[in-house]
């Protein structure tokens, strides 16, 4: 049989105890390949098992998680022939479902021994990979309030999710950037900017992309929105009118830089927060990530 090496985010909590590596290990079995798989307990041990695949010339590297577990081994796949493979075991699952891979653990798999290779951009910032978007401001500052909640109170991560967010909108913290794209530049005080790895959709489908090969950033930044404005914004995201949305910007192109005063800025990317020193480089590695899909209908 052949080989494939899959990488397993076990520091999820998700269980992954007992027979179920075996079980794992035998629905590959069935789809006529060998599993090497490693249960990982840290982003660290990801990236190593991802580095030692790519070293010993491994063709294929599943990786099994949410996207920040995809990000992580996608990482150190960009830019060498090792095809990516994703079995989407997370909750949102956007980077899978952008591409029409089976959220099925079944299917996935069958997806990741027997789909096509398709060639798909990636986005970066000072260095750091991200498969679906990067931003700043309140975001960031969200997802750090959630997870010091559920290290330090315990609390589960939708409950902290929402406390944070009702934290967040009572701040309502603004930042200035400067934004450099397509030889203009923009003066912005705004409670967030939003960076996507091509272009996002909105109405019904809001948060989704129909392309991941066209070597574009989209930038979705506002304007000094009121509260009250951020849920307009939703309301015109919602059906399809953001471009048309009075003092909202969404620009594309392949590069862009954001310079602020701050230091140091914390800058989500695909949900993982890291502080960063400004200015901000944001760059589309265009087919840079070859990821196995399903062959098209």
């Amino acid at each position: 049989m052949d080989n494939i090496v899959v990488i397993v985010n076990a520091s999820a909590g998700l269980g992954y105890c007992g027979g179920w590596t075996a079980a794992l290990a035998e629905k590959f079995r069935a789809q006529g390949v060998e599993a090497d798989i490693t249960l990982a307990k840290s982003g660290a041990e990801m990236i190593a098992r991802a580095e030692r695949a790519v070293a010993e010339g491994a063709a294929t590297v599943a990786a099994g998680g949410g996207d920040g577990t995809i990000n992580a081994v996608a990482s150190v796949l960009v830019g060498t022939p090792t095809r990516l493979g994703v079995l989407p075991l997370g909750t949102l699952n956007h980077f899978a479902k952008d591409l029409k891979i089976p959220l099925d653990l079944d299917e996935a798999v069958a997806n990741a021994v027997h789909g096509v290779a398709a060639q798909v951009d990636v986005g970066e910032v000072n260095g750091r990979i991200f498969l679906n978007n990067s931003s700043l401001g309140i975001y960031p500052d969200l997802v750090r309030d959630r997870e010091q909640q559920q290290r330090h109170l315990g609390r589960g991560k939708w409950p902290a999710f929402g406390l944070a967010l009702f934290t967040a909108l009572r701040r309502f913290p603004f930042l200035s950037v400067r934004l450099k794209i397509n030889g203009d530049e923009h003066l912005r005080r705004t409670p967030f900017v939003f960076i996507g790895n091509n272009e996002y959709l909105q109405g019904l489908t809001l948060g989704a992309r129909e392309r991941l090969d066209t070597g574009k950033l989209c930038l979705y930044v506002a304007q000094k929105p009121t509260r009250l404005g951020l849920l307009r914004y939703a309301v015109h995201a919602l059906f399809g009118q953001l471009k048309a949305a009075r003092d909202f910007d969404v620009l594309s192109a392949s590069e862009l830089t954001i310079e602020t005063r701050h230091q140091r800025l914390r800058v989500a990317t695909d949900g993982e927060v890291t502080l960063m020193s400004p200015p901000l480089c944001y760059r589309s590695r265009a087919a840079a990530l070859t990821v196995i899909v399903p062959p098209a209908d």
